[in-house]
């Protein structure tokens, strides 16, 4: 599986793809993650080449019909996906995906997750940010649009690495054990270690006895029951 990141800030992902599952996923090549920044195919009046040699690249302006805050420009996240496709292209049977960010859109879940993973050799996900990007994008690269949830954050670097994430986790090699993933299997949100009492200002907090009982059967309906517990 690889995944492409149109972003503005690149370095948002280092410490998050350098560690732990993905790391050691990409350093095996079971994922790939590449970035491009939207900010280099500015052109036009919005890019400013002033006298010392500084380059200025605007990517960004004002919204019409007025309000605060300004929109990203559609045509250099456009042109930043369209040489990502061109790329993609010159591999055999490749199937893209192309995703964008929108906190009303339907919101993405494991299942989701999985259809991706098995449908998609590729996917791109374009990062918004400031008050988000000119729609006509969505409408001209047919984007596939979602939410991780019923609120706006600053910008779609987030949302990007959560899908990475999840997605990641449906490809075979990624995880050591693949039934590990806590959607094949019943898990409880209550989960418990060793030690099998903790005290703590004279209390005692005590591992529910049926996880200590050793009936498989009991101990799962146990999980089952808790599975949805808040």
């Amino acid at each position: 599986m690889n995944f492409h990141v149109v972003t503005l800030f690149k370095e948002m992902f280092d410490s998050y793809l350098g560690e732990s599952i993905l790391g050691r996923a990409i350093k095996e090549k079971k994922i790939s993650v590449s970035f491009v920044n939207p900010r280099l195919f500015v052109k036009g009046k919005y890019k400013k080449i002033w006298p010392d040699g500084n380059v200025s690249l605007q990517i960004d302006d004002r919204p019409y019909g007025g309000g605060p805050g300004m929109v990203m420009m559609a045509e250099p996240v456009i042109s930043a996906v369209e040489s990502i496709i061109k790329k993609i292209s010159k591999k055999k049977n490749s199937k893209i995906l192309i995703i964008n960010f929108i906190p009303s859109a339907e919101k993405f879940t494991t299942t989701e997750a999985k259809k991706i993973s098995r449908k998609y050799t590729d996917v791109i996900f374009i990062c918004g940010r400031y008050e988000g990007i000119d729609r006509r994008l969505d409408k001209i690269l047919k984007t596939k649009k979602y939410s991780i949830g019923d609120y706006v954050l600053t910008g779609g670097e987030i949302p990007a690495m959560v899908l990475i994430d999840s997605i990641s986790r449906q490809v075979e090699g990624v995880l050591g054990n693949f039934n590990s993933r806590e959607e094949e299997r019943v898990s409880s949100s209550e989960v418990y270690t060793r030690p099998e009492v903790i005290e703590y200002k004279g209390k005692k907090y005590r591992v529910p006895k049926v996880l200590l009982s050793g009936n498989h059967k009991d101990i799962e309906n146990w999980k089952q029951k808790t599975k949805n517990k808040k």
